[in-house]
Protein backbone atom coordinates (compact mmCIF):
# COMPACT_ATOMS: atom_id res chain seq x y z
CA UNK A 1 0.00 0.00 0.00
CA UNK A 2 1.32 3.72 -0.96
CA UNK A 3 1.49 6.29 1.35
CA UNK A 4 -1.31 8.28 -0.65
CA UNK A 5 -3.74 5.12 -0.62
CA UNK A 6 -3.29 4.76 3.25
CA UNK A 7 -4.27 8.35 3.90
CA UNK A 8 -6.73 8.08 1.45
CA UNK A 9 -8.45 5.02 2.92
CA UNK A 10 -7.86 6.99 6.41
CA UNK A 11 -11.56 9.34 5.03
CA UNK A 12 -13.31 5.78 4.01
CA UNK A 13 -15.28 3.82 6.92
CA UNK A 14 -15.44 0.63 5.65
CA UNK A 15 -18.68 0.09 7.82
CA UNK A 16 -20.58 2.80 6.43
CA UNK A 17 -23.05 2.51 3.11
CA UNK A 18 -22.82 6.26 2.04
CA UNK A 19 -25.02 7.58 -0.68
CA UNK A 20 -24.28 8.04 -3.84
CA UNK A 21 -23.44 11.50 -3.92
CA UNK A 22 -21.31 11.36 -0.61
CA UNK A 23 -19.53 8.47 -1.97
CA UNK A 24 -18.56 10.37 -4.89
CA UNK A 25 -17.44 13.03 -3.20
CA UNK A 26 -15.14 10.67 -1.33
CA UNK A 27 -13.66 9.59 -4.41
CA UNK A 28 -12.57 12.61 -5.87
CA UNK A 29 -11.15 13.68 -1.86
CA UNK A 30 -9.49 10.25 -1.99
CA UNK A 31 -8.10 10.44 -5.48
CA UNK A 32 -4.49 11.86 -4.83
CA UNK A 33 -2.67 10.61 -7.90
CA UNK A 34 -1.12 13.31 -9.94
CA UNK A 35 -2.88 12.27 -13.37
CA UNK A 36 -6.84 12.27 -13.76
CA UNK A 37 -7.89 9.09 -12.07
CA UNK A 38 -10.75 7.56 -13.68
CA UNK A 39 -14.11 7.21 -11.29
CA UNK A 40 -15.31 3.67 -12.00
CA UNK A 41 -18.02 1.87 -10.52
CA UNK A 42 -18.78 -1.82 -9.56
CA UNK A 43 -22.08 -3.24 -9.08
CA UNK A 44 -22.59 -6.63 -7.56
CA UNK A 45 -25.83 -8.33 -9.15
CA UNK A 46 -27.98 -10.93 -8.34
CA UNK A 47 -27.77 -13.18 -11.33
CA UNK A 48 -26.04 -16.59 -12.70
CA UNK A 49 -23.91 -15.43 -15.65
CA UNK A 50 -23.56 -18.92 -16.28
CA UNK A 51 -26.95 -18.70 -18.08
CA UNK A 52 -27.78 -16.84 -21.31
CA UNK A 53 -31.01 -15.52 -19.81
CA UNK A 54 -29.82 -13.80 -16.81
CA UNK A 55 -26.72 -12.17 -19.05
CA UNK A 56 -26.84 -8.18 -18.36
CA UNK A 57 -25.29 -6.09 -20.83
CA UNK A 58 -25.93 -2.56 -22.69
CA UNK A 59 -24.56 0.55 -23.27
CA UNK A 60 -25.92 4.17 -22.86
CA UNK A 61 -24.73 7.54 -23.45
CA UNK A 62 -23.22 9.45 -19.85
CA UNK A 63 -24.49 13.08 -19.60
CA UNK A 64 -20.91 14.34 -19.37
CA UNK A 65 -19.30 12.00 -21.53
CA UNK A 66 -16.01 9.35 -19.78
CA UNK A 67 -13.47 12.48 -20.35
CA UNK A 68 -11.69 10.03 -22.27
CA UNK A 69 -10.56 10.44 -26.18
CA UNK A 70 -11.68 7.04 -28.02
CA UNK A 71 -10.67 5.59 -30.84
CA UNK A 72 -13.00 3.65 -33.35
CA UNK A 73 -12.63 1.17 -35.70
CA UNK A 74 -15.04 1.01 -38.30
CA UNK A 75 -15.27 -2.19 -40.51
CA UNK A 76 -17.69 -1.15 -43.68
CA UNK A 77 -17.74 -1.06 -47.32
CA UNK A 78 -18.33 1.74 -50.23
CA UNK A 79 -20.80 4.56 -49.29
CA UNK A 80 -20.92 3.31 -45.37
CA UNK A 81 -17.05 3.44 -45.18
CA UNK A 82 -17.22 7.12 -46.28
CA UNK A 83 -19.88 7.51 -44.10
CA UNK A 84 -17.55 6.32 -41.06
CA UNK A 85 -14.76 8.24 -42.23
CA UNK A 86 -16.83 11.57 -42.60
CA UNK A 87 -18.02 10.98 -39.30
CA UNK A 88 -14.66 10.74 -37.32
CA UNK A 89 -13.53 7.03 -37.39
CA UNK A 90 -9.95 7.02 -36.91
CA UNK A 91 -9.62 3.61 -38.92
CA UNK A 92 -11.81 2.51 -41.20
CA UNK A 93 -11.55 -0.60 -43.38
CA UNK A 94 -12.44 -4.43 -43.98
CA UNK A 95 -9.99 -7.23 -44.51
CA UNK A 96 -7.25 -5.03 -44.55
CA UNK A 97 -7.80 -4.36 -41.16
CA UNK A 98 -8.59 -7.93 -40.25
CA UNK A 99 -4.85 -8.84 -41.64
CA UNK A 100 -3.58 -6.15 -39.70
CA UNK A 101 -5.14 -6.80 -36.40
CA UNK A 102 -3.77 -10.56 -36.80
CA UNK A 103 -0.65 -10.42 -38.29
CA UNK A 104 0.39 -7.75 -36.55
CA UNK A 105 -1.22 -8.11 -33.35
CA UNK A 106 -2.57 -4.25 -33.28
CA UNK A 107 -4.91 -2.62 -31.20
CA UNK A 108 -4.77 0.58 -31.27
CA UNK A 109 -8.06 1.38 -30.74
CA UNK A 110 -10.43 1.52 -28.07
CA UNK A 111 -14.22 0.56 -29.83
CA UNK A 112 -15.12 -1.59 -32.87
CA UNK A 113 -18.53 -0.79 -34.79
CA UNK A 114 -19.43 -3.37 -37.96
CA UNK A 115 -22.04 -2.90 -40.61
CA UNK A 116 -24.09 -5.93 -40.57
CA UNK A 117 -23.05 -7.09 -43.65
CA UNK A 118 -19.57 -7.21 -42.52
CA UNK A 119 -19.92 -9.18 -39.33
CA UNK A 120 -18.97 -12.36 -41.28
CA UNK A 121 -15.22 -10.61 -41.54
CA UNK A 122 -15.55 -9.59 -38.60
CA UNK A 123 -16.45 -13.03 -36.78
CA UNK A 124 -12.85 -14.25 -37.98
CA UNK A 125 -11.45 -11.95 -34.57
CA UNK A 126 -13.61 -13.56 -32.77
CA UNK A 127 -10.59 -15.32 -30.50
CA UNK A 128 -8.95 -12.40 -30.20
CA UNK A 129 -11.64 -9.05 -29.83
CA UNK A 130 -13.65 -11.17 -27.74
CA UNK A 131 -11.43 -11.35 -25.02
CA UNK A 132 -10.83 -7.73 -25.09
CA UNK A 133 -14.42 -6.37 -24.99
CA UNK A 134 -14.21 -5.26 -28.48
CA UNK A 135 -16.23 -8.06 -30.81
CA UNK A 136 -19.13 -5.67 -31.83
CA UNK A 137 -22.67 -6.31 -30.64
CA UNK A 138 -26.26 -5.11 -31.83
CA UNK A 139 -27.47 -5.23 -28.36
CA UNK A 140 -24.94 -2.43 -27.81
CA UNK A 141 -25.18 -0.26 -30.85
CA UNK A 142 -21.92 -1.58 -32.39
CA UNK A 143 -23.60 -3.40 -35.30
CA UNK A 144 -25.46 -0.87 -37.52
CA UNK A 145 -25.94 0.40 -40.67
CA UNK A 146 -26.74 3.56 -38.83
CA UNK A 147 -22.47 4.28 -38.36
CA UNK A 148 -22.61 7.79 -37.76
CA UNK A 149 -25.13 7.96 -35.23
CA UNK A 150 -23.38 4.89 -33.58
CA UNK A 151 -19.72 6.84 -33.93
CA UNK A 152 -21.08 10.33 -32.49
CA UNK A 153 -22.83 8.45 -29.91
CA UNK A 154 -19.66 6.89 -28.54
CA UNK A 155 -17.17 9.80 -29.47
CA UNK A 156 -20.07 11.53 -26.89
CA UNK A 157 -19.43 9.58 -24.07
CA UNK A 158 -21.27 6.02 -24.75
CA UNK A 159 -20.07 3.28 -22.27
CA UNK A 160 -20.89 -0.10 -22.73
CA UNK A 161 -21.26 -2.15 -19.65
CA UNK A 162 -21.33 -6.27 -19.26
CA UNK A 163 -21.87 -8.60 -16.50
CA UNK A 164 -18.66 -10.67 -15.53
CA UNK A 165 -18.20 -13.87 -14.57
CA UNK A 166 -18.53 -12.97 -11.01
CA UNK A 167 -21.59 -11.54 -11.53
CA UNK A 168 -19.80 -7.95 -11.30
CA UNK A 169 -20.44 -4.90 -13.71
CA UNK A 170 -17.55 -2.62 -13.73
CA UNK A 171 -17.58 0.59 -15.65
CA UNK A 172 -16.36 3.99 -15.42
CA UNK A 173 -18.49 6.86 -14.81
CA UNK A 174 -15.94 10.02 -15.17
CA UNK A 175 -13.12 11.70 -14.50
CA UNK A 176 -12.12 13.47 -10.87
CA UNK A 177 -11.76 16.13 -12.73
CA UNK A 178 -15.82 16.25 -13.47
CA UNK A 179 -16.63 16.82 -9.87
CA UNK A 180 -18.85 15.17 -7.77
CA UNK A 181 -22.32 16.69 -9.27
CA UNK A 182 -21.19 15.40 -12.91
CA UNK A 183 -20.28 12.49 -11.77
CA UNK A 184 -23.25 12.01 -10.05
CA UNK A 185 -25.55 12.50 -13.17
CA UNK A 186 -23.28 10.07 -14.68
CA UNK A 187 -23.73 7.52 -11.77
CA UNK A 188 -27.26 7.79 -12.19
CA UNK A 189 -27.89 7.72 -16.02
CA UNK A 190 -25.65 4.06 -15.40
CA UNK A 191 -27.34 2.65 -12.30
CA UNK A 192 -30.83 3.23 -14.46
CA UNK A 193 -29.43 1.56 -17.40
CA UNK A 194 -28.50 -1.44 -15.38
CA UNK A 195 -31.51 -1.38 -13.54
CA UNK A 196 -33.51 -1.37 -16.38
CA UNK A 197 -31.66 -4.52 -17.77
CA UNK A 198 -32.56 -6.86 -15.24
CA UNK A 199 -33.26 -10.14 -17.17
CA UNK A 200 -36.90 -11.71 -16.51
CA UNK A 201 -35.02 -14.72 -15.05
CA UNK A 202 -33.15 -13.03 -12.11
CA UNK A 203 -34.88 -14.01 -8.74
CA UNK A 204 -34.35 -12.39 -5.41
CA UNK A 205 -32.18 -8.74 -4.75
CA UNK A 206 -31.11 -7.68 -8.19
CA UNK A 207 -28.26 -5.17 -6.64
CA UNK A 208 -26.63 -6.68 -4.24
CA UNK A 209 -23.56 -4.60 -3.88
CA UNK A 210 -22.51 -1.01 -5.35
CA UNK A 211 -19.13 0.72 -4.82
CA UNK A 212 -17.12 3.70 -6.48
CA UNK A 213 -13.17 4.18 -6.48
CA UNK A 214 -11.02 6.12 -8.47
CA UNK A 215 -8.04 4.44 -10.12
CA UNK A 216 -5.50 4.34 -7.51
CA UNK A 217 -8.20 5.18 -4.31
CA UNK A 218 -9.95 2.79 -1.74
CA UNK A 219 -13.40 1.64 -2.39
CA UNK A 220 -16.08 3.18 -1.57
CA UNK A 221 -19.97 1.26 -0.60
CA UNK A 222 -22.99 2.63 -1.73
CA UNK A 223 -26.42 1.73 0.21
CA UNK A 224 -27.76 -0.78 -2.88
CA UNK A 225 -31.38 0.51 -1.66
CA UNK A 226 -30.77 3.70 -2.20
CA UNK A 227 -28.48 4.24 -4.98
CA UNK A 228 -30.50 6.14 -7.02
CA UNK A 229 -31.80 8.21 -4.03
Amino acid sequence: MGKNYIESAKLVDKNTLYSAVEALELAVKTSKAKFDETIELAVRLGVDPRHADQQVRGAVVLPHGTGKSVRVLVFAKGDKAREAQAAGAEFVGAEDLVDRIQKENWFDFDVVVATPDMMGVVGRLGRVLGPKGLMPNPKSGTVTFDVAKAIAEIKAGKVEYRVDKTAIIHVPVGKKSFGAEKLADNFRVMMEAIIKAKPSAAKGQYVKSVSVSSTMGPGIKINPVKALD
